[in-house]
This record gives C-alpha cells, structure tokens and sequence, in this order.
C-alpha cells in the first residue's frame, strides 16, 4: 500500500474508530454476559444442557437436576443460588423425566410444559382458547423465588409456582384455600432426602382454629396453637418473621414474610415430619409425637389408637447395636420413607427397632426378638430403636 501525506488523516481517523468500535462491542458483550436469563418467551426451550434460568438478581435459578438414584432420570428444580444450592421447589416431583430428551418449553399455543421421551407430557400451565397473544406471554423466574408465566399486554399472572409447593415454604408463599378456584395450599414432604416424590407429611393451614397443623395420612400430629399477639404462635419458637393471616370469601391463608437482612428463608418439611428453617434450626418436632403426649404441640390421639404395648414416655432413638444379638426382616417397598417404617414398627408389638433397608432411604429393615437387647456405642449398626420408658440400675437400656 502507498500512503500519501495527505492520506494519513484517513488511516488515522479508520484505526480510531475501529478500536472505538472495538471497545463499545467488548462493553456490550461483557454486559449481556453479566445479564441472567431469567424469562422465556413464546418459542423457548430449556433443556438439561442449556444455561439455567435465573432471576435478574441471580437470588434463585432453575435448572434440571439428576436423580440421585438413576443417571437418566431428573427433576426441573430452583434453587438458592449462592446459597449452598438450597432446593425450594421441584416441577415433577411425582414423575421424573428422561435427562437426556426433556425439554421445558413455552409454545405458540401459550403452553408451559415439561416433555421427554418417557411418560405423558406434564402441562404446568395452558392459555384458555382462543388464544392469540402469544407476543405478550412470558415466563419469568422471580428474585423472590416464584416461577410465574405472565401476560406483559394485561400485566396480569396467569400461572405462579407459588400456588403449587413442594415442600418448602417461602417468604411470601400461602398456606390454606382459595374459595373461588379451589385451590388448597400446603406443604407435602419427600419420601426422603434423594427422592422427593410426595410422602406421608402434610403442613396446613387449619383457618376455624387459626392454626398450622402437621398431618401423617390425615392424622394430626402437631398443631402451632393459636397465635399470639397477631405475630406469633404458642409452639413455634421466636424467629424473625412477619405473620399475616387473611380470612374472606375469597381465600383463607397463612403467610409469612422474614425479616432477615438478606431477606432470604425457608421452611421446609421433611420426611420424618420434622418442620426446619433454613439453617437447619427446628419450628415443630411432629416427628416426637406418640399420640399420648401434649408437649410442645404434640396432639393426642385416640386410646385405640395407640397399640395397648406402647407407653406413656416410649420413644424411638437412633442408637448403635450388635447385628449379631437381633433377628431382622426386610420390607422391599420403595414407596415406604422412614415414617413409615416407624408407624409399621410402633404398631408392631413384637418390634423394637427399624431403620431405612435402601441406601436412598426407602423400604424397612425391622428388628423384631423375644430376648433383651443391650445398646453399646461400640455396635455396628444404627437404627432407630424403641426406648422403654425405664432403666436398670446400671443405667442401660433395656427391651421387653
């Protein structure tokens, strides 16, 4: 190339404005990289290799999450992110789906729907017809954890997770009954920690009483007891919370907001029935209710249905044992969580002690014998073994 002096002018003007050019590209492109994703719009899809959806402030994502127990099977979850990857709420709980052919996708039809190569498709939300504003239709993962498909145009909200919970409650979320549609609100826990398929537990709102109760089977467990001096209630210990309750002829509901400066918390009910907050402190202990005791919320039941060789004080504690000194046998049900080896072994009079038979925390093994049992700390094994309400004078454990 031959430049001219009166040429320079115009090379010089070209290279600034191509570094300009250049620095304005790498700002907008640094600035869509820090961007989240945190909406789909008629035509998206998500699948188990795609980024995840995040809230604007990246507070909750959604993402598909392999089940422990089967690399090809997975659940559409959100979870804190940042925040130890706390689950919050699972789309298809009860019907997991092929990780390697789902796909979530908001159609032309307004349809939200989760699709793999096995099972029916699971419709989360479909537009009434006619429908014909597909431009205007969105689904938006919320910074208050809340997936919610809206209509941009009405400004209105079609479709909201939060009127579908899992386990785990959210600052925010309902507890109760919606009179118009006929939606009821409760918290249903896992069969355990690795599969969260709906288990025995149920927390509701009780709206005549005014109370939240744990229910086993429609069994009431534990109640809160009332609320007192509007904000709290008379078995749930102090926490940093915000209550309001709402009674009309619309709804009737229980909710709650947290007053923690990061304004992040949980309550999630677990599979034993134990009620816990996110830092793993306790709210309610329905897993310590025998139906003979009061304490702490606990409700009685009635006396046929307590077995006539449980007392008053017997409880079931995690203790180690010999696996020489007991016979044992299986029940293979993978349907059965803890619980439910609990209320088998307690109806039981010839049980003393259970524990989970499947590394995932499903079926039962059952110890059953004529012969006392003594507990040592040296044992092998832990299950969770029925504590007579009496000692020897050594102190040691002793079954009948």
């Amino acid at each position: 190339m031959v430049c001219t002096e009166k040429g320079k002018p115009q090379i010089m003007l070209f290279f600034i404005y191509l570094s300009l050019w250049w620095l304005w590209c790498s700002t907008i492109s640094a600035y869509v990289k820090a961007e989240n994703i945190d909406s789909m719009k008629a035509g998206d899809t998500l699948n188990a290799s795609a980024t995840e959806l995040c809230s604007k402030e990246g507070t909750y994502c959604m993402a598909f999450n392999r089940n422990p127990d089967s690399e090809n099977l997975a659940y559409l979850s959100i979870y804190g992110q940042g925040k130890g990857g706390w689950l919050v709420w699972t789309a298809n709980r009860d019907q997991p789906v092929d990780i390697n052919s789902v796909v979530l996708s908001l159609n032309y039809s307004g349809v939200l729907k989760l699709e793999s190569k096995i099972g029916e498709p699971i419709i989360l939300y479909a537009s009434p017809p006619p429908f014909n504003n597909s431009n205007y239709i969105f689904a938006t993962l919320l910074d208050t954890g809340n997936f919610v498909v809206k209509d941009i145009q009405k400004n209105t909200t079609l479709w909201q997770s939060f009127d579908h919970p899992t386990d785990s409650l959210l600052s925010g979320m309902k507890l109760g009954v919606n009179h118009e549609t006929g939606e009821n609100w409760s918290l249903v826990s896992s069969i355990s920690d690795s599969i969260p398929a709906s288990g025995p537990f149920r927390l509701e709102w009780e709206p005549t009483r005014k109370e939240l109760v744990i229910k086993r089977r429609e069994k009431v467990y534990w109640s809160s007891g009332k609320l007192v001096n509007n904000n709290s209630f008379e078995h749930i210990p102090g926490e940093d919370f915000k209550v309001k309750v709402v009674s009309d002829n619309k709804e009737e509901y229980f909710t709650y907001t947290t007053l923690n400066e990061d304004g992040l918390t949980k309550w999630t009910l677990l599979q034993t029935g134990q009620l816990i907050n996110r830092e793993g402190s306790d709210i309610a202990r329905a897993d310590m209710c025998y139906g003979y005791n009061t304490n702490d919320g606990c409700q009685k039941w009635g006396e046929v249905e307590i077995p006539t060789c449980r007392n008053s004080g017997d409880k079931f504690d995690s203790k180690p044992v010999y696996t020489s000194e007991y016979i044992e046998y299986d029940i293979p049900n993978a349907s059965y969580g803890i619980s439910d080896c609990q209320e088998i072994c307690w109806s039981n009079c010839s049980c003393f002690g259970f524990k989970s038979l499947y590394d995932n925390g499903t079926g039962c093994k059952i110890l059953g014998s004529t012969k006392g049992l003594n507990v040592a700390g040296s044992a092998d094994t832990l299950f969770y073994i029925l504590v007579k309400n009496k000692t020897d004078h050594k102190g040691t454990f002793r079954f009948n």
